[in-house]
């Protein structure tokens, strides 16, 4: 194996200038996999974060069935008492009280069917972006003030402005009627048009009272340090639900499944373009070992002659192929990962993106999430599918006839 693996390092080194080539078609390769596999999962890991940030959060307890029918008499009880115990528990301090009611909201020329959240206005903005999202006036800061944050598409669509009073009519959690008038304090901008023309917050003690929920919720809303630490928290939060309550813990793959499949679609078309570069490459490193064997056929009829079988010259091309490749991945994965280590310290950008993200409450830069499946996944396929493609050029030497081989100049 000693001789062969150095015969294999020695025929590599015969046309250096096509193995620098292919080695360096692969490091480029590699390197542009590394960095956007890694910058990919980096952007995946932040759209998640501020699209449950923006009003979801990580995980929420609810009454069984709230989820998929949000009827008003599904509610948590003593709410705010599980909330604290939460926090104690758990050390979380993002952890909100939130309640929900769909009602018919009026000014004095319009009026239009919204949903209405009481949020607890010391802890909302802990759980969602929100509060921050308000452009014209205030969030409120009284949680028994008679005041309402609406979207801006709501605004236009009521002509209404901060300080103008709304009337909310809806029907309470005892099946009563519910009627209250409130002033706006704020208007939000969270570029997301359905969000803004459906969404209306009020203080949570004047929703409770306005709606007749006493010390129930709808949910209790809680955002994780990290994505990565939801399923133990969500372990963590279930132990802590009052035997017999029959409350149910949901993550946010079930409060927002389309969010997961957005991602795998993205993923689906990306791999696609993974896929046509590895293709691509692999074509490449067929094409120089397919001339190799060609440029050694005189030489390879000589050594078939002497004994040597078809076999162990294939082993020595796909030996040859496989120094190839290990330098390949090996240079593509530091090269990538040097630049993705850069990025991931200092952020990637590009005109107007600060503009764009600005206008959704987002960072106004990306940062790549190098891992070992990031540095190592994209470069391990380009080795893999570069070994494949040596297959046919050490398989035309089964076919190969010494006597012939030998005639070949």
């Amino acid at each position: 194996m000693n001789i062969t693996l150095r015969l294999a390092w020695r025929n590599l080194w015969r046309q250096p200038r096509r193995t620098w080539l292919t080695i360096g078609a692969m490091v480029f390769s590699n390197a542009l996999l590394v960095f956007m596999i890694s910058l990919q999962f980096g952007m995946y890991d932040l759209m998640i974060d501020n699209t449950l940030q923006a009003f979801t959060g990580h995980i929420q307890v609810q009454a069984p069935g709230y989820k998929d029918d949000l009827k008003m008499r599904q509610v948590v009880p003593a709410v705010n008492a599980l909330a604290s115990d939460i926090r104690r528990e758990t050390g979380l301090d993002r952890v909100a009280v939130r309640s929900a009611a769909f009602a018919l909201v009026s000014s004095e020329d319009r009026s239009y069917g919204v949903q209405v959240f009481g949020a607890d206005p010391q802890h909302e903005a802990q759980v969602s972006s929100l509060p921050g999202l308000v452009r014209d006036g205030r969030f409120p800061t009284d949680a028994n003030a008679q005041e309402i944050v609406i979207g801006a598409v709501l605004a236009r669509n009521l002509r209404v402005s901060v300080g103008d009073e709304l009337t909310l009519l809806g029907s309470g959690r005892d099946g009563s009627f519910a009627a209250a008038v409130a002033t706006i304090s704020g208007i939000f901008d969270s570029g997301i048009a359905d969000l803004d023309r459906n969404i209306a917050e009020v203080p949570l003690g004047f929703f409770n009272d306005v709606f007749y929920m006493e010390d129930a919720g709808h949910a209790i809303v809680v955002v994780t340090p990290n994505l990565d630490d939801v399923e133990a928290y969500r372990s963590r939060i279930e132990s802590l639900l009052p035997v017999g309550s029959n409350l149910v813990v949901h993550d946010w793959n079930a409060l927002q499944p389309g969010l997961k499949q957005a991602i795998q679609a993205d993923l689906s078309s990306a791999f696609f373009m993974y896929g046509v570069l590895v293709v691509l490459v692999a074509f490449s490193v067929m094409n120089t070992q397919l001339m190799s064997v060609l440029e050694r056929t005189h030489e390879f009829g000589i050594v078939m002659s002497l004994g040597l079988t078809p076999g162990r010259l294939g082993r020595l091309v796909l030996l040859e192929t496989v120094l190839m490749g290990l330098a390949g991945m090996l240079l593509g994965a530091l090269v990538g990962g040097a630049i993705t280590l850069w990025f991931s310290y200092n952020g990637f950008s590009y005109p107007g993106m600060d503009q764009l993200a600005a206008n959704f409450n987002l960072p106004s830069r990306f940062y790549p999430q190098a891992t070992l499946l990031t540095l190592f996944a994209g470069p391990a396929v380009v080795f893999i599918g570069s070994i494949c493609s040596a297959t046919y050029p050490a398989l035309r030497l089964h076919w190969l006839h010494p006597v012939e081989a030998m005639r070949a100049v």
